[in-house]
Parts: C-alpha cells; sequence; structure tokens
C-alpha cells in the first residue's frame, strides 16, 4: 500500500504545475449556445491553467440564478444578455464592482453601461430589437411583411407570431420596455393584449422565436435583429425588420458576482473578452452583434444601427429592481394570463 501510494504521489509530481493546479471559472452565459461554446474553447486554448465549467441561461434565468445564490455564490461571472438585470443585480448587490484596464479601449456606450451601474457590469455588445419573418410562409399565405409594429395587430398573423417570455427572456423585457417607452404604459399593454390573438408560443428564450421560423414552425419571431441575421446568413428564408416606428436596442453586458469563489480567475477572463481579438472572432460563431472594443471590426453582415431609428432607451430606469419588477407583474397579470388561441 505504502509503495502504492508513493508511486501515485510520483506520478502527480510529473503533471505540468498547470494540470495540478488548474483554477476554475464558473460562467453564466446568456448568449446563443454556440457562442457560449466558442468563447469557452477559444478561451482555455489560451489560458491552460483555468478549467472553465459553463452553464448557458437566458438573461432573466441567469438573475434568477445569482440572486438565489446570493448567500452561497456558485457563479464568478456572468457573460451576456441583455443589460436590464446586469443592472439590476448590481442594484441588489449581487454583482462585484471591477473597473477592467480595458475600459478606456471600449466604445462610449459600453463604457456608459460601467459607469451607469457603478461598474458593477460593462457592455460588451449592442445590437437593436426587431423580428425575423419567414418569407416563404408569408408568400404561400399571402400575408404582406410587416415594417412597423402596428402591422403586428394584423389578423392575417393570427397563430403566426412568437416572443419569448419576458420573465426568462431579456430580448423579450426589452421588448417591453421599448413599447412602454414607445407608447406610453398603459397604451404598451394594450397593444400587447391586441397582438397576443397573434401570438402562438411565448418562449423562454430570446432567440428561439426566429429559430421557429427559420425551420418554418411559425411565420415570425420577435427578437433582435442579429439573431435573425444569423438565420437569414445560415440560408434560411428570414427577412430582417427594424420597425418603422423606431426600437429599443440592447446593451449586452458582463458582472463579476460579489462572493465569488475564483474572483482572479473572472477577472482575467472579463479582460480577455473585452479584447478586439477576442471580439473579432464572434462571427466564426454566428454572432453579428456590434462588438464593445473601439477596435473591434463590426461584422460586415450586422444591422447598421446608424441606418435604423433607435429610441432614447432609458437603462438606469428600466435596468432599475422597482420598474423591471412593476413592468414583469403587470405583464404576468395582464398578458401572461392570457389563454393561448
Amino acid at each position: 500500500m505504502k509503495l502504492l501510494k508513493s508511486a501515485l504521489l510520483g506520478g502527480l509530481a510529473l503533471l505540468p504545475a498547470s494540470a495540478a493546479m488548474a483554477d476554475e471559472l464558473n460562467l453564466i452565459c446568456s448568449a446563443d449556445v454556440v457562442i457560449c461554446e466558442k468563447l469557452v474553447t477559444e478561451f482555455e486554448a489560451s489560458h491552460s491553467d483555468i478549467d472553465v465549467n459553463m452553464v448557458r441561461l437566458s438573461s432573466g434565468e441567469a438573475f434568477a440564478k445569482v440572486r438565489a445564490e446570493a448567500r452561497n455564490p456558485q457563479t464568478d461571472l456572468w457573460w451576456g444578455g441583455t443589460g436590464d438585470p446586469h443592472l439590476q443585480a448590481g442594484q441588489d448587490g449581487l454583482s462585484a464592482v471591477y473597473k477592467s484596464p480595458m475600459l478606456d479601449k471600449l466604445q462610449d456606450w459600453a463604457r456608459g453601461q460601467a459607469e451607469v451601474s457603478d461598474f458593477h457590469t460593462v457592455g460588451v455588445y449592442s445590437g437593436a430589437l426587431g423580428w425575423g419573418y419567414n418569407t416563404e410562409i408569408f408568400a404561400e399565405k399571402g400575408i404582406k411583411g410587416p415594417a412597423c409594429w402596428a402591422d403586428l395587430l394584423d389578423p392575417a398573423l393570427a397563430g403566426e407570431i412568437q416572443i419569448a417570455d419576458p420573465n426568462s427572456s431579456g430580448t423579450a423585457y426589452t421588448t417591453l420596455a421599448t413599447l412602454v417607452q414607445l407608447m406610453g404604459e398603459d397604451e404598451a399593454f394594450e397593444f400587447l393584449k391586441k397582438m397576443h390573438a397573434n401570438v402562438s408560443q411565448y418562449t423562454k428564450s430570446g432567440s428561439a422565436p426566429v429559430k421557429a421560423a427559420a425551420r418554418g414552425e411559425t411565420g415570425l419571431g420577435i427578437v433582435f435583429q442579429h439573431d435573425a441575421v444569423s438565420q437569414a446568413v445560415a440560408g434560411f428564408p428570414i427577412a430582417v425588420v427594424a420597425p418603422c416606428e423606431g426600437t429599443g436596442y440592447e446593451i449586452g453586458s458582463m458582472s463579476m458576482i460579489e462572493g465569488a469563489q475564483n474572483p482572479e480567475a473572472a477577472k482575467v477572463f472579463y479582460d480577455w473578452v473585452l479584447t478586439a481579438e477576442v471580439q473579432n472572432m464572434m462571427p466564426e460563431a454566428g454572432s453579428f452583434q456590434i462588438p464593445s472594443n473601439a477596435s473591434a471590426t463590426p461584422p460586415k453582415e450586422a444591422p447598421d444601427l446608424k441606418s435604423i431609428k433607435l429610441i432614447d432607451y432609458d437603462f438606469a430606469e428600466y435596468g432599475s429592481a422597482e420598474r423591471r419588477k412593476a413592468l414583469l407583474a403587470r405583464w404576468d397579470k395582464e398578458i401572461g394570463s392570457l389563454p393561448l388561441q
């Protein structure tokens, strides 16, 4: 037995220090799973001393997990997903303050996200809200492609629209907050009640509706436009629309978790993913958002934000805990409780 123990210890001593003493990073990723896997693969290839344990969750699910683990955090870093729940996490003391040395390399809107949160989060990408619709389905059914929010109330679209549940999806919460800012709160909920007649499903994931449209399972998905672009680039008959009345946008964000078990590994990933080199790799994984690093090259397929009528989205108000909770509660009562057709 003593000889066996000595042999095992001797074998361990022969391992490289990085293998014997590898750090861990527990990561929540709130982007498409292909993007998440790309980030993990590239990071581990360049940082062999850190093993990444990644779970993919929508923004709302990620926020719920971080909040549930507040007394005993199991997550070190939360990357991606809309900024509103990241801002709420900062307000609630769930995320840690971190001023990355990369901040001065970022776009103004990405630094602004850090500043408005008192450096509890930072912008990692941006993209405008809209929808993608299946041109073949619309042609077969003789439905005119919708160009404006108002067009989504067309009775011809009955059962053809999918949108996510704003409780689990940052995309859907951004839609809710956008409509409130465009129309006024009462008017926005009246619009959503009318649109409900055309909705076939409220999905859990924000990008799921346009994927369903690409597969021919529904006609139209309300999503961030880059998710619709991703399906079009993959060869599906998806047309991408920026609503004529104006639309909101996201600042996809990243937050370190307060009380994280592996804060140093989290800082390494945080700084690494803000570099232009890493952000330039994202289109390889079908990511067509606008990168936050000012030196990174926006994908040629990405929607041009300058050509889209963007509202002056109030991230501070709609990312606040009080406003977000109130809107979600009202959605649950007035929209989520309605039976689907």
